[in-house]
């Protein structure tokens, strides 16, 4: 039988894979539940991805991609109205808004990469490209201080269930701008 030309295969699974995680978590992530997700064979996932740990890079970074795009948006290089920790905290918040799921999802893969070391280099890329972004409007130490202040708010929110309050995130990261 004559293999099928399907362009769009590898996307598809790194995509129920994203959706087997958020529904599911890590634990239950395997090349057999990702094949059924995407309605493709057991086969191509392997093709695709020989380990998991290589799909979970795939995940990984295309859940980085989304927030960095989410925050160079929402953080104009020239700045807002209200300045850099005010632009941050409406990002922020803004973000939060959205999808829980997602939001825990792209944290829950983010922070496999304590125990799986595949996905450190994934993890340190999206604080590379965070701070990057930051930098823009600020200088870099400030820049990385600001980011672990927005994954700290971030978690603090995700693991109690809490609001956003978007007013204390705005003067939480406005006493770190000089």
């Amino acid at each position: 039988m004559p293999r099928r030309y399907d362009p769009g295969r590898r996307q598809r699974i790194i995509d129920a894979a994203i959706r087997v995680v958020g529904r599911d978590g890590i634990a239950g992530l395997s090349h057999r539940t990702v094949a059924a997700e995407a309605d493709v064979p057991l086969g191509s996932t392997t093709y695709h991805f020989a380990t998991l740990e290589e799909l979970l890079v795939a995940a990984l970074r295309q859940s980085n991609e989304g927030f960095a795009g989410v925050l160079a948006e929402l953080l104009p290089e020239g700045g807002g109205d209200g300045g850099l920790a005010a632009d941050l905290a409406r990002a922020h918040g803004q973000w939060l808004a959205g999808e829980r799921t997602g939001v825990e999802l792209e944290y829950e893969l983010y922070l496999a990469a304590l125990r799986r070391p595949a996905l450190r280099p994934v993890a340190a890329e999206w604080t590379e490209q965070g701070a990057a972004l930051l930098a823009r409007r600020t200088d870099p130490v400030t820049a990385r201080a600001l980011l672990a202040l927005m994954d700290g708010i971030c978690l603090q929110v995700l693991l109690t269930g809490g609001s956003y309050d978007e007013e204390y995130a705005r003067a939480a990261l406005a006493r770190l701008i000089p």
